[in-house]
C-alpha cells in the first residue's frame, strides 16, 4: 500500500526529473549533452551508476559518458569502460534478450553469464544472490533505449546500483522510461545543432575558398601579361566588354572606360568579322585583327570561354587576347616570299597561276551540241540546257569565257605576256647588277600602268605577266600598247641611261582550258608579234 508520505517523494522526484530534463537541451555540444544524460540519470532517477552509449556512424556503440554518486567508484567504472566500443551485433542481442519492461530492457544476474564473452564493455562485479525477491544484484543490468522520432536507435542508456538497492518498480520505471525519452529529444537536437554547426563550418570555409579563388582570379585577371576580358552572353547588350584588365588596355591604346562602350565585333577589322562570329559561336579560338585607338591594327589570337558568373547567374565570356603582331609579321613576310619575286616584289609564277586556277575552271562554261538541220547535214549548235544543269549540279562558280564566245558581253579575262626587248645586252654589257635594276625599275612601271584590281607577275628573266579582267579586244590593246609606251623611256641605273623595249603576246583565259593553255597561248601570240616587229624593223632598215 501506498503510505502517507509516498506521493511527496514522487512529487519531489518529479521536480528533480524536469529540473535535470530542463538541462539536457542546454548543453551546447553531443558530448556535453551524452554526459548531462548521464549526470541527470545519477542526480534524479535514484541510482548510483550510469553510462551513456551512443550509436557511431558504423553503428558499434561507443561508450560516451559515465557518471556515478561516488568518485572512486565511478573513476573505475570510468577507466574500466569509458571510449571502449561494443559492436552493433552484441547490442542487438542484449536488446532482444533482456526481459521487457515496457521500453526498458532488464537482464537478471541469473543470465548474466550469457554476455560473458559478448564485447560489450561493462563494469559489474559479482556477488552474493539476493536476500529478498527484488533485491538488487551486482550482476543485474538494466537498459534505456533512446530512439530518434523515426524510430532509429541513438544510444542506450545503462543504469547501475539503485540508493535503494532494489529493482525499480512500475514508478521507477515510468520515470527512467520517460527520462530517456527527453533525452533522445536532446541527442536528435544536439546532432541537429552539430550538423548545422558543421554545415555553417563548411559553408564558412566553401564561402572562404570562394573568396581566395575570386581574389586569385582578380589578381590572374587584372596583372596578366596578355589581354583578358569578360563580355556579356545574349540580351540586347550581347558581346559588350564588362572589364577589361590593363595588357588589353595597353595593347588598343584605349582606357578601361572607353573599351567597356565597345564589344569586339566594333572592334575587329571588317574582313574579319566573319571568323569572329564563328569563334563566338563555337567558344574556340581564331586569329585577326583589331582597331587600335590611332585606327592601326593589331593582329591577335582570341581564345573564348563562356562561364557562368555565379551559381545562378547569368553566364559571361572570358576571352584570352594575345598580341602575335609578330609572329604574324614574320608568317605574312615568309608567305609574301613564297609567292612573290625576291628581286621585283611582284607576284611568282606560282602565285600567278594560283590566281589564274582560281577564276578558271575545268568544264567550259557552255556545253555545244551537234543538230542537224536538214537535207546537206549543216551543223549547228544550241545550249543543251539539261546537259548542263547535269554537269553543272550545285555549281555557283561565274564561268569565265572569251569575249568572241557565244553568249559572251564582249568581255573576257585578258592575259598579257610580255617579254622584254634588248634585255640581254643589257646583262653583257653592262652586268647583272644593272640588268636587276632594269627589271624593278621595269615591274615599277607595268604595275603603275594597270588597276588596282589587275595582277602584274613575273614569270622569271625578263618575262611578266599581266592579267586584266573585265576588257574588251581593243581595250586589251590599248594596255597593251600603253605598258609597252611606258617601259621604253630611258632608264637610269648608275649615271647611265639604257633602253629596253617590249613585245606583249594577248591571250584570253576561259573555263576548260588549263592554265599552262592560257599561258602557252599568250606566249605564241607574244611571239608572233616579236617576230612581226623584228620583220618590220629589217624591212625599214
Amino acid at each position: 500500500m501506498e503510505t502517507e508520505t509516498e506521493p511527496y517523494v514522487r512529487l519531489a522526484s518529479l521536480r528533480e526529473l524536469h529540473q535535470v530534463v530542463a538541462q539536457l537541451n542546454t548543453a551546447r555540444s553531443m558530448a556535453d549533452t551524452l554526459q548531462t544524460i548521464a549526470d541527470g540519470t545519477v542526480t534524479a532517477l535514484g541510482f548510483e551508476l550510469a553510462s551513456v552509449n551512443v550509436v557511431r556512424p558504423d553503428g558499434n556503440l561507443l561508450v560516451a559518458a559515465v557518471a556515478g554518486s561516488d568518485r572512486v567508484e565511478t573513476d573505475k567504472a570510468e577507466a574500466a569502460i569509458a571510449g571502449r566500443t561494443g559492436s552493433r551485433e552484441s547490442w542487438d542481442r542484449r536488446l532482444n534478450m533482456g526481459e521487457r519492461w515496457g521500453e526498458l530492457r532488464f537482464i537478471p544476474y541469473t543470465e548474466g553469464w550469457v554476455l560473458d564473452h559478448d564485447d560489450v564493455p561493462q563494469w559489474h562485479t559479482t556477488g552474493p544472490a539476493p536476500r529478498y525477491p527484488d533485491e538488487w544484484h551486482p550482476m543485474d543490468r538494466l537498459f534505456a533505449p533512446m530512439y530518434a522520432s523515426d524510430g532509429e536507435l541513438l544510444a542506450v542508456l545503462e543504469v547501475d546500483k539503485p540508493r535503494n538497492g532494489r529493482r525499480p518498480g512500475p514508478w521507477g520505471c515510468e520515470a527512467l522510461q520517460l527520462y530517456a525519452s527527453q533525452a533522445a529529444i536532446a541527442i536528435s537536437n544536439a546532432r541537429l545543432r552539430g550538423n548545422m554547426q558543421r554545415a555553417l563550418v563548411r559553408l564558412e570555409r566553401e564561402q572562404q575558398a570562394l573568396r581566395a579563388s575570386e581574389e586569385s582570379f582578380r589578381q590572374a585577371f587584372e596583372y596578366a601579361p596578355s589581354g583578358m576580358a569578360i563580355a556579356e552572353v545574349g540580351g540586347d547588350s550581347d558581346g559588350r566588354l564588362l572589364r577589361v584588365n590593363d595588357a588589353l588596355c595597353r595593347l588598343l591604346g584605349r582606357t578601361a572606360a572607353a573599351l567597356r562602350r565597345y564589344s569586339f565585333h566594333d572592334l575587329v577589322h571588317p574582313e574579319d568579322r566573319a571568323v569572329l562570329l564563328a569563334t563566338t559561336n563555337d567558344g574556340g579560338r581564331a586569329e585577326l585583327r583589331l582597331a587600335r585607338n590611332d585606327g592601326s591594327y593589331v593582329w591577335v589570337s582570341l581564345r573564348n570561354s563562356v562561364v557562368a558568373d555565379s551559381a545562378a547567374g547569368p553566364q559571361v565570356q572570358l576571352t584570352h587576347v594575345e598580341d602575335i603582331e609578330d609572329r604574324k609579321r614574320h608568317e605574312l613576310a615568309l608567305a609574301h616570299r613564297a609567292s612573290h619575286d625576291s628581286l621585283t616584289g611582284l607576284p611568282n609564277s606560282a602565285e600567278l597561276r594560283a590566281r589564274l586556277s582560281s577564276r578558271i575552271c575545268t568544264s567550259p562554261p557552255h556545253l555545244h551540241v551537234p543538230m542537224p538541220t536538214g537535207p546537206g547535214a549543216v551543223t549547228a549548235t544550241f545550249f543543251d540546257e539539261s546537259a548542263y544543269a547535269r554537269t553543272h549540279a550545285f555549281d555557283h562558280h561565274e564561268h569565265v569565257c572569251q569575249p568572241d564566245a557565244p553568249g559572251s558581253d564582249g568581255k573576257g579575262l585578258a592575259v598579257l605576256f610580255c617579254d622584254l626587248d634588248g634585255f640581254k645586252s643589257i646583262n653583257d654589257q653592262f652586268g647583272h647588277v644593272c640588268g636587276d635594276a632594269v627589271l624593278v625599275e621595269v615591274a615599277r612601271r607595268l604595275e603603275q600602268g594597270v588597276r588596282d584590281n589587275d595582277t602584274v607577275a613575273r614569270l622569271g628573266g625578263d618575262e611578266f605577266v599581266v592579267l586584266a579582267e573585265g576588257l574588251r579586244p581593243s581595250d586589251a590593246a590599248d594596255l597593251a600598247m600603253r605598258l609597252r609606251g611606258s617601259i621604253m623611256p630611258p632608264i637610269r641605273v648608275e649615271g647611265r641611261g639604257v633602253r629596253v623595249g617590249a613585245s606583249f603576246g594577248i591571250g584570253w583565259a576561259a573555263c576548260g582550258m588549263t592554265t599552262e593553255e592560257v599561258l602557252e597561248s599568250a606566249d605564241q601570240r607574244m611571239y608572233v608579234e616579236k617576230r612581226a616587229r623584228a620583220q618590220g624593223r629589217r624591212r625599214a632598215s
